[in-house]
């Protein structure tokens, strides 16, 4: 009978849905679909212990030799133990999410959720089978986060990493509980990817002192006030409040709706905030722009990234203090002032781990000075 080794030998087979079987070692074998076009696709058989037969589509390849390697590493895994059956990376990320939930850790199934809808799930890198998975994809797929740009300065890097960073934990937790599962040998596909090194820690002068704000509004122009203003008041990111709408600022209620990174949301404000924005929304209905710059656009990072540099060098403030500053400081000026962090979070757009990992410590000193006023004896 005609073989499947030799190019020559393939050439020669009949197309049929049946694949022409080779044998690779006991109880494993390799075989060849010959396709109606000419050309054939290559798939790998395993008689496991229970006596079933496995099988695995290997795909295309032009060598044999090329073919049965794919075919042999397949069978190794299986004859180690993990499962024959093919796992995906969205698969082990949906199993991992429902772990969680079994172990009532709801709120961190809540967010690697979000991370694995918007990163894994409906991807090319979720549909990659585990045991293909190799580090160049891993490698990929975080470097893909970080979106560079000419205009990108030192922070929006670094805030972008920091992500990145979290989303790769997530995803290596998921991953190694398939592994401890059995789904897939090896963890040498994601074992040696690292995450970004020295992007947790925020700049020194993230947080503006009130004396700081003060000579930094005096600097601003009258464009650039409102927005900051604005930031200050809500702790939103500076790319929501571009998005804003005079329609998005509900009046009666006093609340804000706020669209981006994090979906759309709509949250309480404070009276001054509400008080600030209703003056905003007084000269402007529909969804004419709430904030806008001199001539008459929304902002955006090209317009307001030159005029806030020189604002912030004519108020003789740190050098490195960027925009983002002042989302840091609202969100600290609320957990000193003692709002829960589920609420903080809520507001801000953010997630209450974040939250905890880096404003903690400011509720503790809060705690802190509290029992120092107490007199034990």
């Amino acid at each position: 009978m005609t073989g499947i080794v030799s190019k020559t030998d393939r050439s020669k087979l009949q197309p049929r849905r049946e694949p022409y079987w080779a044998r690779l070692l006991a109880g494993g074998y390799i075989g060849f679909r010959k396709l109606d076009s000419g050309e054939g696709t290559w798939i790998s058989r395993w008689r496991g212990e229970d006596g079933k037969q496995h099988y695995r589509a290997l795909g295309h390849f032009d060598e044999y030799d090329e073919a049965a390697k794919a075919a042999r590493e397949w069978i190794a895994q299986n004859q180690q133990g993990a499962s024959p059956k093919t796992t995906t990376v969205e698969a082990a990320c949906k199993a991992y999410e429902e772990a969680l939930l079994l172990d009532q850790r709801r709120s961190t199934a809540k967010d690697v959720e979000g991370r694995f809808r918007r990163l894994v799930y409906g991807t090319a890198f979720g549909r990659i089978p585990l045991d293909r998975l190799k580090t160049t994809d891993v490698r990929r797929w975080l470097a893909d986060q970080i979106r560079q740009d000419e205009d990108s300065d030192e922070e929006d890097l670094r805030r972008a990493k920091d992500s990145a960073n979290r989303n790769l934990a997530s995803l290596k937790a998921a991953l190694n509980r398939a592994l401890s599962d059995r789904l897939v040998a090896t963890d040498s596909g994601w074992k040696t990817v690292q995450a970004f090194e020295r992007v947790s820690a925020r700049r020194k002068n993230a947080f503006l002192s009130m004396a700081a704000r003060h000579k930094l509004l005096e600097k601003c122009d009258d464009d650039l006030r409102l927005l900051v203003k604005a930031m200050l008041l809500t702790g939103a990111r500076p790319g929501e409040l571009a998005m804003l709408n005079a329609s998005d600022f509900d009046r009666k209620f006093g609340a804000l709706t706020l669209r981006g990174k994090t979906g759309e949301r709509t949250v309480a404000v404070s009276t001054a905030a509400a008080e600030f924005l209703s003056e905003l929304a007084r000269i402007r209905i529909g969804n004419a722009p709430l904030l806008i710059t001199s001539t008459g656009g929304r902002w955006n990072k090209d317009s307001w990234k030159k005029p806030f540099k020189e604002a912030v060098i004519a108020a003789e403030l740190p050098p490195d203090v960027v925009l983002y500053a002042l989302r840091h400081t609202a969100i600290s000026e609320m957990i000193m002032g003692g709002m829960d962090s589920f609420v903080v979070a809520r507001v801000t757009g953010t997630s209450v781990q974040m939250i905890e990992s880096n404003y903690g410590h400011l509720r503790h000193d809060k705690v802190r000075d509290r029992l120092d006023s107490v007199r034990m004896f």
